[in-house]
């Protein structure tokens, strides 16, 4: 790295978790201001994803440089700064600035951005592999842009401990997106992790604890425990914050001992979140059960073990998690997976195979978004006008941007400057203006401060407070999950069964609850998608019966009567059964492509079987699974699953879609279209999706190519639509689509047949009767006879 520094070239560090590469990455900083001292700018600029990485890092680093003595500054610069700190940081710039993108972003919209980062020689961009690729770091992207052209000789240091797309990461780092310049280094790799897989041992050929369907894995709280016990502190990883409060609260009934277990999760109050973030670094826990709120970046020394509950969708996600254990180099980490259904057996033998090979996945960065240029079109105006030539060349220096064509930019302009051609004619839309010899400003300072109000990129739903009727806040839920609530519901919240009370203003307010059936919040976009890696895996190990004895005896069991009674999915054919169930028809298809996918590739699915007479009534999907069900029986797999599917079906389907508008809602937030907040008032969900979806019409009717459509749709492909695995698995089942008509149910087709019943049934009465049917249907399908 102090090469790399000595010779004025970016680097791309990756390092193994606890091999110090955060300290690698600031050491040419802190010998050259040790050598040279403080120019009164800012010298360093460290950018992480997370405030409390920011806050951790600054912890970390100033204990050392105050025990040798050094007159280094450094400061944070995050949402919580306070307004003294932020204008003490104007006048009397620190050496080394720790910020967020959002932060950044903004300061890069003052007026004095020039003055402030022109003595700028390096940025540190800290877990780049979880940024690159998001909206957060094409903004980023955009930033440092930015900053290559206010200090020209600026160095870009990259950090992570792991790397899918080295060429792509590099390309983002570098200046002008060559990668080539950008010198790679990588740390030496540690002791292999050693990885587990937990798995309920069978009482009997009849024994039915490991689960067929659900994704929870509440089964295994005392299995768990003991694990718990038998360690030391534990970080327990769940997949979404719901699974977060249902397994908390099932470890605490099974807490005899009454262990120091807490949890943490996004939505739960900040200082609650440090308390557990403090109480770790101090040894004082057991364990915490976490989301993705502790994956990333924070060192806990302390700890020994990472399980994780349910199965990880990713070998790189779960090389991360595991990372958060034991930071040695010459010590492996341990780390327990716990998978919640017999399909997630599959997976994570799949994902502990993975991480032996080191194969890492994810999706390489895709082109920067429209909506996100938007923005930052605008917040360069805030800073100081300028001519679209030079910010047009400026922005291509952005590797998200490289192809960016002069028609879209050119369109994204128009449209921050007056909202396009269907919305010019309203005032509110009018933010920037162009003067006589062609430079842009910004229309007023009204426009500016609202800019900086709505900066970022990460565009929730809308939440609600949670408040104690009689102490402080206890965190936030979604405000579509306080919408369903009636007083005196019950829901778990923070590890608390709580009552509700009702609304007041912003706040759901509580008190203790003392029975009934609990709720749990749902969160949107909870759910982590299926990596192509970890389904090509799965598919080889159901395809491939010499690896079957590494599986648990019942799913072995599983498997050797499906091969029976059907067939097992090939590697790169398309199986499809139909049979008879209920006075129903079912089609139950074997994409293994995730649940996104499958979700678009139903609605699809169904359009066909209703042009075919088939009279669909549903369909419901996992990730591994599609079933559709309908009045009559489907005919002819090839033409239903057929690629030009992606043709005429998903126009019509994605024209009427309710998920484009939801995308487009995100989009036009971004983009600044929709202003979530003003001086004084915040818009509530009501009033944010009542306005896109006028607006929505409104351009669909007007303007049907207004950039904000454009960007609509090319989020919908690449997202929540996933086209592009959708489109393979139709290429690879050309020829090859497998249809097996069955008399009843298969073996195989019994989890996702299991998850109809529970989409149709939360809670309530209705569940001994889904209890007795899936008795029966487990029967049915595991049954020898034909």
């Amino acid at each position: 790295m102090l090469d790399a520094a000595a010779s004025g070239q970016s680097a791309l560090l990756v390092a193994p978790t606890g091999g110090g590469k955060t300290l690698a990455g600031f050491l040419p900083s802190l010998v050259d201001l040790a050598k040279h001292g403080s120019s009164g700018k800012i010298h360093t600029v460290y950018v992480s994803p997370l405030k409390a990485l920011a806050q951790d890092i600054a912890r970390n680093l100033i204990d050392p440089i105050d025990d040798m003595g050094l007159p280094i500054r450094i400061e944070t610069r995050t949402g919580d700064t306070s307004q003294t700190q932020r204008k003490r940081q104007r006048e009397i710039p620190p050496d080394i600035l720790l910020t967020t993108p959002e932060s950044l972003a903004l300061l890069l919209s003052l007026p004095e951005a020039d003055e402030m980062f022109e003595g700028l020689s390096c940025v540190i961009l800290d877990e780049i592999h979880a940024i690159a690729g998001t909206k957060r770091g094409d903004q980023l992207a955009l930033c440092t842009a930015r900053l290559s052209r206010l200090a020209p000789d600026l160095r870009l240091v990259g950090l992570s401990a792991t790397v899918a797309h080295p060429d792509a990461i590099a390309a983002y780092i570098a200046p002008n997106g060559d990668p080539a310049r950008v010198r790679r280094i990588t740390g030496a790799q540690g002791a292999p992790p050693e990885i587990g897989i937990l798995v309920p041992e069978p009482s009997g050929p009849r024994d039915r604890t490991l689960p067929w369907s659900g994704h929870m894995g509440l089964f295994a709280a005392p299995a768990i425990l003991a694990a718990i016990k038998a360690s030391g502190m534990t970080i327990v990883f769940v997949n979404t914050r719901a699974q977060a409060e249902l397994l908390f609260d099932a470890l605490w009934r099974h807490n005899d001992e009454t262990l120091p277990i807490a949890m943490h999760h996004g939505s739960l109050d900040p200082e609650q979140r440090r308390r557990v973030e403090d109480a770790m670094a101090a040894g004082r826990l057991r364990a915490v059960v976490a989301t993705s709120s502790l994956d990333l970046g924070i060192d806990w020394a302390g700890v020994d073990q990472v399980i994780q509950v349910g199965a990880p969708k990713g070998v790189s996600r779960l090389l991360q998690r595991i990372g958060r254990a034991n930071h040695r180099m010459d010590a492996a980490s341990r780390a327990i997976l716990v998978p919640a259904n017999r399909f997630e057996v599959l997976e994570c033998e799949a994902a502990r195979e993975g991480v032996a090979e080191m194969a890492l996945d994810g999706d390489p960065p895709r082109p920067g978004g429209l909506d996100v240029l938007a923005q930052h079109l605008l917040g360069m105006a805030c800073s100081a006008p300028f001519l679209p030539d030079d910010l047009y060349a400026e922005v291509r220096t952005a590797a998200p941007y490289a192809r960016l064509s002069r028609q879209d930019f050119d369109d994204t302009l128009r449209f921050v400057a007056d909202g396009g051609y269907a919305l010019q004619a309203y005032d509110r839309h009018r933010k920037l203006f162009t003067d006589a010899i062609g430079l842009v400003w910004v229309r007023d300072e009204r426009v500016a401060r609202q800019y900086r109000m709505n900066i970022g990129t990460i565009v929730e739903a809308p939440m609600l407070r949670v408040r104690q009727r009689r102490g402080g806040v206890l965190g936030e839920v979604e405000e579509g999950f306080a919408a369903q609530l009636v007083p005196g519901d019950t829901f778990l919240f923070g590890g608390r069964l709580l009552r509700f009370e009702g609304l007041r203003e912003t706040a759901v307010e509580v008190t203790p609850g003392t029975g009934g059936e609990p709720r749990v919040p749902i969160y949107e976009g909870g759910r982590l998608p299926l990596s192509t890696n970890l389904a090509d895996r799965v598919r080889r190990i159901l395809h491939d019966p010499d690896l079957w004895p590494l599986l648990p005896v019942p799913v072995q069991e599983w498997l050797a009567l499906q091969a029976r009674r059907s067939r097992l999915p090939g590697e790169d054919d398309l199986l499809v059964e139909t049979f008879p169930r209920g006075g129903r028809w079912y089609l139950v298809a074997y994409c293994f492509e995730g649940r996104n996918a499958h979700q678009t590739l139903g609605m699809l699915l169904t359009r066909r079987l209703e042009r075919a007479g088939a009279g669909p009534l549903g369909f419901v999907t996992t990730d591994y699974v599609l079933a559709c069900w309908c009045a009559h029986e489907p005919q002819d797999m090839a033409a239903l699953f057929a690629e030009d599917m992606l043709g005429d079906d998903l126009d019509a389907w994605m024209a009427d879609s309710a998920m484009l508008r939801r995308t487009f809602r995100t989009v036009a937030v971004i983009a600044g279209l929709i202003e979530r907040k003003a001086p004084g008032a915040e818009k509530n969900r009501r009033q944010v999706t009542i306005n896109s979806d006028l607006l929505y019409d409104v351009l669909r009717q007007h303007e049907p190519d207004h950039v904000l459509l454009r960007a609509t749709r090319a989020d919908a492909a690449a997202g929540l639509t996933d086209l592009g695995r959708i489109a393979h698995m139709l290429r690879r089942a050309a020829g090859r689509t497998v249809h097996v008509r069955l008399p009843r149910v298969s073996p195989l087709a019994v989890p996702v047949l299991l998850e109809i019943g529970r989409e149709r049934i939360a809670h309530g009465a209705g569940e001994e009767d889904l209890l007795a049917e899936a008795e029966q249907l487990i029967a049915e399908g595991m049954s020898e006879s034909a």
